[in-house]
This record gives C-alpha cells, sequence and structure tokens, in this order.
C-alpha cells in the first residue's frame, strides 16, 4: 500500500511513519521540513497549498493525517487555516485522486468540556465546548472527515492522548524544564487519574488503525496506555526520569484556573515568545480525572499497547542519562 503520512517531523508524525513503513509499506512524508524517516520519501510543503498537497498525494492509496497547528495558545486565523482549511483540502484532494483510505489523528480534547472523564469512550466532536483554539478547530477538522467517509473514502479517527516519551520536546520537555526553574506546582491534590499514552504505543495503535479502517471506518476512538494514575504521580515519573526534583508546591484547582484565564488575556494582548505558562485548559487537565475505557479500541483496532508506563519512564530516563 502507498500511503501519505503529513506531519512527519514531529515527535508522533515520525514515529507513526517508522511504524506504517516497518510494515512493509511504501510510504511517503508530507510536511514543511524533511522529517528523514528511514524507509520513507520525503515531499516538503504545507497542508494550506493545496497544490502541494495535490503533488503529494497524487498515486497514493492511503493517508495518515496528523499535521497541525498545536498550541496553548495563538492567532485563531492560524489555527482555522492550518487544522481547518488543511484538512478540509486533504479531504478534496484525496477524493480527486482515489485515496481510499484516511485516518485523522484528532485528540480526546475535542469532545472535553472541562469536566472530569471518567471511564468514557470517544464521545462525538464538539466545536462549541471544545477548551481553546486548537480543540475547537480540532473538532471541525474530525467532524469534516467523518463526514466525508463514504463508499469510496473509508474514513476513521484516532485520539492518542497525552503522548509522551523519549525526544519529546513538548510536554516532557516543557514539564522537566518548569520542575528544574520551580515553576511547576502541583494543581489542588494531585489525585486526579489522568491517562497517557507511550510514544511506541500511540504510533503501533495508529499504524493499526490505517490496517482496520476498511472495518472499522466512519467511527472515532480514543487511544491511551490504559494505566490511569495521579497526575502528581505522573509528573513525578517524568521529573525523577529527567534528573530533576518533583513538585513541592500546590496551587488550588479554581486559582489555577482563574489564573489561567487572566493569562490568556493577557497573551491575547501580548502575546509571549513560548507557550503561555498556564491556560484554563490547562489548568482543567492538570486538576480534573481523564482516562477513558479502552474495550472499543483495543478490539476494533485489534491492538494492545505494548510499552507499559513503567517500562516508557525507564526508556525514558535511560535518554536523560
Amino acid at each position: 500500500m502507498k500511503v501519505l503520512v503529513t506531519g512527519a517531523s514531529g515527535l508522533l508524525g515520525g514515529a507513526v511513519a517508522a511504524a506504517i513503513a516497518s510494515a512493509g509499506h511504501d510510504v511517503r512524508t508530507f510536511q514543511r521540513r524533511p522529517a528523514r524517516i528511514p524507509g520513507t520519501v520525503d515531499v516538503l510543503g504545507s497542508v494550506t497549498d493545496r497544490t502541494a498537497v495535490d503533488a503529494a498525494l497524487a498515486g497514493t492509496d492511503a493517508v495518515v493525517h496528523l499535521a497541525a497547528k498545536v498550541s496553548l495558545a495563538g492567532d485563531p486565523a492560524e489555527f482555522e487555516a492550518v487544522n481547518v482549511g488543511g484538512t478540509r483540502d486533504l479531504i478534496g484532494s484525496a477524493r480527486a485522486h482515489g485515496v481510499r483510505r484516511l485516518v485523522f489523528v484528532s485528540s480526546p480534547s475535542v469532545a472535553h468540556t472541562g469536566e472530569s472523564i471518567v471511564g468514557l469512550g470517544a464521545d462525538p466532536a464538539d466545536p462549541s465546548t471544545a477548551r481553546g483554539e486548537y480543540a475547537r478547530t480540532k473538532a471541525v477538522a474530525e467532524r469534516l472527515a467523518l463526514a466525508a467517509d463514504s463508499d469510496s473514502l473509508h474514513v476513521v479517527a484516532v485520539r492518542p492522548h497525552l503522548v509522551w516519551g523519549p525526544g519529546d520536546t513538548q510536554l516532557v520537555a516543557r514539564i522537566v524544564e518548569r520542575a528544574r526553574t520551580g515553576r511547576l506546582p502541583t494543581l489542588g491534590s494531585g489525585a486526579a487519574l489522568i491517562d497517557t499514552t507511550y510514544i511506541d504505543n500511540a504510533a503501533s495503535a495508529i499504524a493499526a488503525a490505517l490496517e482496520r479502517v476498511d472495518a472499522i471506518h466512519g467511527n472515532s476512538y480514543v487511544v491511551t496506555n490504559g494505566e490511569p494514575r495521579p497526575v502528581a504521580e505522573m509528573l513525578a515519573g517524568i521529573c525523577r526520569a529527567a534528573g530533576v526534583r518533583p513538585p513541592r508546591w500546590h496551587v488550588p484547582a479554581r486559582v489555577a484556573r482563574a489564573a489561567g484565564g487572566a493569562v490568556e488575556a493577557v497573551w491575547r494582548v501580548r502575546p509571549g515568545e513560548d507557550e503561555p505558562p498556564m491556560t484554563r485548559f490547562l489548568a482543567e487537565q492538570l486538576s480534573t480525572a481523564h482516562w477513558f475505557d479502552q474495550r472499543a479500541t483495543r478490539r476494533d483496532l485489534q491492538w494492545t499497547p505494548a510499552v507499559s508506563l513503567d517500562e516508557g519512564l525507564a526508556r525514558l530516563a535511560i535518554s536523560y542519562r
């Protein structure tokens, strides 16, 4: 099968491209800078450029779409152009080129309302309740993708939750840097149970969805390790793996949410060079439970995670040493 993977220069996209190539497929990657994944061919371009998208998709049988603007803050027009416009153009191009399979890589945030998630599955994406521009535009994009599901184009959405592992410059790097500089508090009691996903497991689940899309198309699936742990324990595990001291101070959850709202207001007027230190969405994620029922995911994808959280943390520690 000839497969296009968009967004392969990122941690997850690169792992997905490598997993699909290792399964024996002919993989082409599409992103703005070289991904250089062994066994794949790079095509450079942006999902906001329809001509480039057409050229990348020509002659392929399937596409795994990961390219997105991922940030806690930023210009809403950029989120709209990349996450919504890029997905819309990709779907149009896929139809024009006779592509048969589309795996849309989404996020559980598309159905998150700010309340605790306790053992739920993949509720429908809802842009009206999604928190922040990333979640909102990904919700719109997921709905566009699933609406395109048909006899000629089979579509499935996969939502990996809080992906982390060695080489992660987003979640892990930010946790470690803030812990190192004493800017990482525990919100609330730290007892809220959260699911996360080790990078190898997220990649293998998406690769499994590609293989199974003809049988399960039209559906969404949340992917996690299936090992919910208290958020304070998970943060401490990542910090210890990196050789830094875990958080030692607490901030009440309601205070963090209020502070996050204030930071967002300031960021809209005077954005900083890095991610904002706190947002309402981030405060909610760090202080409320969010773990998911994995039975449908594992049954339909015919997949189980191969790397436990403890093994993942051990691998992370090796990478830092």
